[in-house]
């Protein structure tokens, strides 16, 4: 079998994996790299999701590139605007050329005497083993599972006679027109899907089990249209995206530091967005914390907008058993339906499913420690790439590429061909990556790594700590060791 070599192996041409690509081709021009994406086209999420108003819940001046500016007015961006911007974005700086689609990396072993991972991927619809090496691993391939979401099982589904979807798999061309439609979920999915179908069903219902924080926000930037109009492009992007950092580390922060403040902030935004008479505090007054799980947002109010125009409504109760006309809750209710959409959420998928091995023995990625939240304890020249939970994935995704570039850059100037995070014989308490407590996060959670609470070994979910740690922070600090071996690829390959 021919083997390819590669300096740097990405997994994954979504979000992630692109902006990888832009920072290897320009602070690592001598390092080869391919980007390896299972599916047919590039994007991720953005290709993968086809339900009804699929959009940003982050504002398109973090979730876009910092080196690539969100030109549209609209900065809450619908998905296939958000697809065509990630294409445009690896076309113009040449990272689609690194790309082979339909490559599904099923395994990557590490061999230490030669300093690098043998990759081995299935390539196509027949599943041909294709095998190649790096010198470096960057997983970039998110944190869910592509193939299929998370559905519970609801007693007397198979009764229910009319459709029944899950928005992961929605179907080609679909249409609701004059249908009763009733979406379980009362998260982003739901959130999302609610009003975009109430625009052509004959009414929607968002069937939740217990409510979400749910917060309407404008679509439209007005600030930011006055500040392209009189500054440079550029320099008007970067005023915007600082402008809405901050904005959200400083919203998070009252929510987490003063959470009976941003309760009363919730509710009174919502009371000026629904009718005088909804029962607010049965269908919008969540059981937790604000932040416990991510916030949802409403763009321009359209999900307030659909309740208050009779199109929507919301319903708060426990489902006992789909029916053949739809679905029978607690309170003895029938809920009509010809269409039930489970909202139910993801199901988590670590490292894209794939098997890491050391010098032969099998990763358990559920027992290892993040370092700095992008390498695993004991795991050589390997880096995972995972976004915020409480603001744009990209803003740590981008830092994290940089990191990357960073680290190899430091390796190749002194020699080394191996780095490796090691904690020693030192005692690290500690908890979950994902610290939130939605139930998709809850039952995917033994599968990740866990974080301490001190540096190194914590994942912080704060843009400017990790802009300190990650972009100025030290790369050499006691706590990667770093080694060379005696050759820097496998027998018969070219070192990149």
């Amino acid at each position: 079998m021919a083997v390819e070599h590669f300096r740097v192996l990405i997994v994954g041409a979504g979000i992630s994996g692109i902006g990888a690509g832009y920072f290897l081709g320009r602070k690592c021009p001598a390092h080869s790299y391919a980007i390896l994406e299972g599916r047919n086209d590039l994007g991720g999420t953005w290709d993968l999701f086809r339900y009804p108003g699929i959009r940003s819940d982050s504002d398109m001046c973090t979730l876009g590139y910092s080196f690539r500016p969100w030109k549209e007015s609209r900065t809450i961006a619908d998905g296939q605007a958000i697809l065509s911007y990630l294409r445009e974005t690896a076309q113009v700086f040449g990272i689609d050329r690194h790309i082979r689609f339909q490559h599904r990396v099923r395994s990557a072993s590490w061999s230490s005497e030669q300093s690098c991972w043998t990759v081995d991927v299935e390539v196509g619809p027949h599943k041909e083993l294709v095998r190649y090496t790096c010198n470096f691993l960057f997983l970039c391939s998110g944190y869910y599972d592509y193939q299929e979401g998370y559905a519970p099982v609801f007693a007397g589904s198979g009764d229910f006679q009319g459709k029944l979807i899950h928005p992961q798999d929605w179907p080609k061309d679909f249409d609701c027109r004059g249908q009763r439609v009733v979406v379980i979920g009362s998260g982003a999915t739901a959130v999302t899907l609610v009003p975009a179908l109430a625009k052509t069903a004959a009414h929607v219902t968002m069937l939740q089990r217990s409510p979400s924080y749910i917060l309407p926000i404008p679509a439209d930037d007005r600030l930011g249209k006055v500040l392209r109009k009189h500054l440079p492009e550029r320099a008007a992007y970067r005023l915007i995206r600082w402008r809405n950092i901050l904005r959200g580390i400083f919203f998070y922060q009252m929510c987490r530091r003063a959470p009976e403040r941003a309760k009363r902030f919730f509710r009174r935004t919502l009371a000026q967005q629904l009718p005088p008479d909804f029962a607010i505090d049965v269908h919008f007054k969540p059981h937790y914390e604000p932040w416990d799980q991510r916030v949802c947002f409403a763009p321009d109010a359209d999900l307030f907008r659909a309740i208050w125009s009779g199109r929507a409504s919301v319903v708060t109760d426990q489902i006992v058993s789909f029916t053949k006309q739809g679905i029978l809750l607690e309170s003895s209710q029938e809920l009509q339906a010809d269409v039930i959409v489970t909202a139910t959420g993801l199901k988590l998928l670590v490292c894209g499913g794939i098997r890491l091995s050391v010098d032969g023995t099998v990763v358990e990625v559920g027992k290892c420690l993040t370092y700095k939240g992008l390498m695993l304890s004991n795991v050589p020249n390997c880096a995972v790439c995972t976004g915020y939970t409480n603001a744009s994935w990209t803003l740590r995704a981008e830092l994290s590429s940089e990191y990357v570039c960073r680290l190899l850059n430091y390796m190749d100037r002194h020699g080394y061909t191996q780095c490796v995070p090691r904690h020693g014989a030192v005692t690290v308490q500690t908890q979950p990556l994902l610290g939130l407590t939605s139930g998709y996060i809850q039952r995917g959670s033994g599968q990740f790594p866990k974080q301490g609470f001190k540096a190194p070994w914590v994942l912080h979910q704060n843009y400017l700590f990790d802009l300190l740690s990650l972009r100025f922070g030290k790369v050499n600090d006691g706590t990667l060791a770093f080694s060379s071996a005696s050759t820097t690829g496998p027998p018969g390959n070219p070192g990149g």
